[in-house]
């Protein structure tokens, strides 16, 4: 009775064997292809995953040529001292890198190209403006054809119509008699300038303007003019004798 149990206790180790045998030989395997796709597939993607964070967050740094040469030339500089004019015609100046070429360009569109001199001083003769508003901005061109950056662009003004003035006080040829002070008045277009025998007096935000003088015995004589931001001007005269 001990032999047979003796036997039996035999196989049934034998089975366990080959049971756990065969349950690490599936292990084995099935460790083996998670290791393949996880090679493939998965650590591909993880990788990828975690490079698109990076550049989320901290955006890739372009890189500068630094031979080009639009960058290290630099633009002209023009010298126009006023915003506006009533000449149709201007010259204009600057400065650039000396010895180089100057491309001048007005709303977008090249009308000149003038050498800089030895010191970088350049002129432009001529050039003509359109009415309203002239975008002038110029680009500096090296002796291999390279050309900089745009300049800083100026507007420049074109008026060449008289600005607005009307006289309503006193009328010409007015005689007065015992107060020596008379009152000169009338109105001109906004931001005008106007003087009376050469001195300024003040214009409100409407162009409204009044002024007090003083009458001398005899004829007085009074110029107003009023000027634009052009320069451009109009005049009336007005004529007024006093009597003592």
């Amino acid at each position: 009775m001990a032999h047979r149990s003796y036997r039996y206790n035999r196989r049934a180790v034998r089975r366990i064997a080959r049971r756990n045998k065969r349950n690490f030989i599936i292990s084995l395997f099935l460790v083996l292809i998670f290791t393949y796709v996880a090679l493939i597939w998965i650590l591909p993607n993880f990788i990828r995953v975690l490079g698109s964070i990076k550049e989320f967050i901290t955006p890739p740094i372009k890189k500068v040529d630094l031979k080009d040469t639009t960058v290290s030339l630099a633009p002209p500089i023009f010298n126009i001292p006023y915003e506006a004019t009533n000449t149709a015609q201007i010259n204009i100046q600057g400065y650039a890198t000396p010895e180089s070429k100057v491309k001048l360009f007005l709303d977008d569109e090249e009308k000149q190209t003038e050498k800089s001199s030895s010191d970088g001083s350049f002129t432009f003769q001529n050039i003509q403006l359109g009415l309203g508003v002239n975008n002038i901005y110029g680009k500096t061109l090296d002796e291999n054809g390279q050309m900089s950056l745009p300049s800083k662009t100026i507007k420049v003004i074109f008026d060449n119509e008289k600005p607005l003035l009307e006289v309503s006080e006193p009328l010409d040829g007015k005689t007065i008699q015992g107060e020596r002070k008379i009152k000169i008045a009338g109105k001109t277009e906004p931001k005008s300038q106007i003087y009376i025998n050469g001195n300024q007096i003040i214009v409100d935000k409407e162009g409204n303007f009044s002024s007090e003088r003083t009458l001398n015995d005899g004829e007085n004589n009074f110029t107003i003019k009023a000027y634009d931001s052009s320069a451009n001007f109009s005049e009336i005269s007005r004529k007024v004798i006093f009597t003592p």
